[in-house]
């Protein structure tokens, strides 16, 4: 007996005919969509429709995230403006203690009748790009000659040195950076006054106080600043911080390693300091009695030759006049003739003498 399901459960086409056809329609889609873009338009609807139940389910995540930065940008704000308002406080006690510093200086220096020492204009500037060497500290700014921008003016930025102009051009100058291994500053310890020069190194991350005697007071923290001797920089701006003294046995000094104060690399607007010194330039020194003693050896030495050459000058126009003389006797016909009866005639005296002896 044949069994035959009621009309109300009949399943329609076989699975295996559905998946057959499912499986065709895809790949059919498939091509279509990668050839001719066929489902661009499928796609946008459904993406539209989609797109508030996907911010739905991205809420707890938003939320958790929201929180966390909340909480960090928070404790951010809280520790930079702690860090602001100490800052804020030790600036207004610096002033107020450079305002009177500023005061007392200026009653002494009219108390003693000095003049100022340094007249210094400076002129904004900013970076325009880095120099092509890439084994050198420099950096070229868009000011330049017209701007009464001169050759070794001073660069610095809000927080100290920054480097020194190498290089002017008419609309352009270039900045060898404090880092630059070639770069050198006169320095001076503000906690011992002790004057030395720092310099770049050949990395150009850090900076280098040399020839510092083991014994030197120098110590990690130390801050230095210009000391103004060489008369390019003005005397208290700041360079740099001791990082690490470095004591060894074996030398006679101490190796300083400092960091600049001035962010160097990562600056961009410049003040380009028109310093002028005041301090009359260094007089001669006085020569020692051995100098002076070699010097006047010299001189007699240079006077003898001198009075041997005069001699041997008139010497040899004497010669010269004899040989002149003599050419000109030989060259004269007159001359001869007279000179061969001159030695003819005593011949002649001779014979007759002795003829009449005999």
């Amino acid at each position: 007996m044949e069994y035959s399901p009621p009309p109300l459960f009949k399943q329609g086409p076989s699975a295996l005919a559905r998946l057959v056809f499912f499986v065709v329609l895809a790949l059919a889609l498939l091509i279509s969509d990668a050839r001719f873009r066929t489902l661009e338009i499928v796609r946008g609807v459904l993406g539209a429709g989609l797109y508030p139940l996907q911010r739905a389910a991205l809420v707890p995540r938003d939320v958790f995230m929201g929180a966390a930065d909340l909480a960090v940008t928070s404790a951010t704000l809280r520790t930079e403006n702690q860090k602001l308002t100490a800052r804020n406080l030790q600036l207004s006690t610096q002033a107020n203690q450079t305002a009177t510093l500023e005061a007392e200086n200026a009653h002494l220096r009219a108390l003693l009748d000095l003049t100022q020492q340094m007249t210094t204009k400076s002129t904004p500037a900013e970076i325009q790009y880095d120099t092509a060497d890439p084994f050198t500290q420099k950096v070229v700014i868009g000011v330049g000659s017209h701007q009464d921008v001169q050759n070794g003016s001073p660069v610095v930025n809000e927080n100290g040195v920054v480097g020194q102009v190498t290089r002017v051009f008419p609309m352009q100058s270039e900045v060898t950076l404090l880092t630059d291994k070639d770069q050198a500053v006169p320095v001076q310890v503000v906690r011992t006054g002790l004057r030395s020069v720092i310099y770049g190194t050949p990395k150009g991350d850090a900076l280098e106080m040399r020839f510092v005697p083991i014994s030197a007071d120098v110590l990690a923290g130390d801050e230095l600043v210009t000391s103004g001797l060489d008369g390019v920089y003005p005397p208290g701006l700041p360079v740099a911080k001791v990082a690490r003294v470095d004591k060894l046995a074996d030398t006679a000094f101490a190796r300083v390693v400092c960091q600049p104060v001035a962010t160097v690399r990562g600056a961009k607007q410049f003040l380009v300091l028109h310093y002028i010194s005041n301090v009359p330039p260094r007089p001669e020194e006085p020569e020692s009695a051995s100098t002076a003693a070699g010097k006047d050896a010299k001189n007699k030495k240079a006077v003898k030759a001198a009075d041997k050459d005069k001699a041997a000058g008139k010497t040899a126009p004497d010669a010269k006049a004899g040989e002149n003389a003599a050419d000109k006797t030989a060259k004269t016909p007159t001359a001869a003739k007279s000179t061969e009866k001159n030695a003819k005639a005593p011949a002649a005296d001779h014979a007759a003498a002795s003829g009449a002896k005999r």
